[in-house]
């Protein structure tokens, strides 16, 4: 294990200590800081919950946790020995705002014990409908107070819509300064979405092919093979285009479309995101229906078994006018953009689970190959996989070996396993992390997250006014509906999919 980091002492208070998020990742991502030498030297993790727990048996819990979800496998008896006695449980009842008093005492007990100054780290693993209570229970009982060492962190959705966004960011700025409140979206942790930055802004080769002289036409597809399984009753209340678009997609975008930072300083970074949502084309009502597809998809086969369909799920109505399929053609309307399509795609229960983006650039302006030397030609692209392998491919052509003159597409391939020898960490470790270390990059701003509301809404109001009459329209195990085939190739284009071999 590698020496503790110069981190100041850290209280990192968790709501919904007990629920699904803390068990699958926050507790294995904060065990592994610990054995990769990146937490404080001085730190303790409470975490919170109706459930009447003492230390020891919460401490189990975690245990049981690290050991099934932690991406380095079971724990090492010594590492935990080490690690254990930091990990603490406070019974607080939300809804019973007396128990934020047992929340003060226990961490006023570890700022006493720290000896120094101690920061502390609220984390709402919680229902969004519960943020409004947790923030306005931490003024009453001055947990706020100091703006340098206090830090709440938010889980997405950051509101239901424009209206209630607006809404969570005005009571957060009651409470909090912008620079304390972390907006959480774990796409951006991940290591590929970070190699973004340095691949765009590290290297020149790039930058003057960046634009609508060279780059045709972008894609983004995040696909899940999954349905909703147990989420139902909350997919109905999202569906895809909140669940995804508003937010992982969009913010692929802003990286793919924005313009070169002068710094890698966060306010500088999100600033440069915010000037791409806002340059978006917005959407007028009749020009809905020809650039944004829904799909929900129908029962069907995946793997060798058969699968419900969206309207039979558990907490699903049977008559659900829920999208679980969405794609939608944006425009960036400026100098850089001006007349490319951004094409953005996701869905459950679909052929792949997979997450790309496709540059694709423009095609020669002549070809001097013979069309039989060119039976197998396309247009150059770079093709950015974060998931399920992670790595970048420019997609160029070249020769044939041979005696004769044939042409064939090939991969210039930077994947990470075969690079680099060491693991990559989870995107909430990169997250945690950054939050400890007062970093805000990967973390949305609040009026990033607006502009992103302000620009789908159109869309949202459209579909819940007017009910599909052919959902559900795609068969599971499919690529979505047929409509989505329309929506690119009448600009004369299809959708990029990951080869077969990287599927498995």
């Amino acid at each position: 294990m590698k020496k503790k980091s110069n981190l100041h002492p850290t209280i990192f208070v968790i709501f919904g200590g007990t629920g699904d998020l803390n068990k699958r990742k926050l507790a294995p991502a904060l065990y592994n800081l610990y054995t990769e030498g990146y937490m404080p030297e001085k730190y303790s993790i409470i975490g919170t919950g109706r459930t009447s727990f003492t230390d020891k048996k919460y401490q189990e819990e975690i245990l049981n946790s690290v050991n099934q979800f932690s991406r380095n496998g079971k724990v090492k008896k010594e590492q935990w020995a080490e690690f254990e006695p930091n990990v603490h449980y406070c019974s607080v009842d939300i809804s019973e705002e007396k128990t934020f008093e047992n929340l003060k005492k226990e961490i006023e007990k570890y700022q006493k014990e720290f000896e120094e100054k101690t920061q502390v780290v609220f984390y709402l693993a919680v229902a969004p409908n519960f943020f409004p209570l947790i923030a306005e229970c931490l003024k009453k009982y001055k947990l706020t107070e100091d703006e340098d060492n206090c830090r709440i962190v938010i889980e997405k959705p950051f509101g239901h819509d424009l209206e209630t966004a607006k809404e969570l960011n005005q009571l957060l700025s009651r409470i909090f300064t912008e620079k304390q409140i972390y907006r959480i979206d774990h796409y951006l942790g991940k290591e590929t979405v970070q190699n973004m930055m340095a691949f765009r802004f590290a290297n020149s080769l790039f930058e003057p092919l960046w634009n609508r002289n060279h780059i045709e036409h972008v894609q983004i597809s995040v696909t899940e093979q999954l349905g909703v399984g147990d989420r139902g009753g909350y997919y109905e209340g999202a569906g895809a285009l909140r669940d995804m678009i508003q937010n992982h997609l969009l913010q692929l975008l802003c990286l793919v479309g924005m313009e070169t930072p002068i710094n890698y300083d966060a306010d500088e970074i999100r600033h440069r995101k915010v000037e791409v949502l806002k340059a978006m084309r917005p959407f007028k009502p009749e020009e809905i229906s020809t650039n944004a597809v829904r799909g929900q998809y129908s029962k069907g086969w995946v793997e060798g078994k058969e699968v419900p369909s969206y309207r039979t799920e558990k907490g699903v109505d049977k008559n659900s006018n829920t999208e679980t399929f969405a794609a939608v053609k944006f425009f960036i309307d400026n100098w850089r953009w001006q007349g490319v399509p951004f094409y953005l795609r996701t869905g459950k229960r679909l052929n792949q689970t997979s997450s790309i983006i496709t540059i694709q650039f423009k095609d020669v302006p002549h070809h001097i190959f013979s069309a039989g030397a060119t039976e197998t030609w396309t247009q150059n692209r770079l093709i950015i996989s974060i998931q399920p392998e992670m790595s970048i491919r420019l997609q160029v052509q070249a020769k044939r070996p041979g005696l004769k003159m044939v042409l064939n597409p090939v991969d210039m391939v930077f994947d990470y396993k075969g690079t680099y020898d060491t693991d990559t960490p989870e995107a909430y470790e990169t997250l945690l992390l950054d939050v400890m270390n007062g970093d805000q990059t990967l973390f949305m701003r609040g009026d990033q997250v607006e502009a992103a509301w302000e620009l789908v809404m159109p869309i949202i109001n459209t579909w819940e006014s007017k009910k599909s009459l052919n959902f559900p329209n795609y068969p599971a195990d499919s690529w979505g509906p047929e409509e989505a085939e329309a929506l690119i190739a009448r600009d004369g284009f299809h959708w990029f999919t990951l080869p077969l071999k990287d599927k498995e």
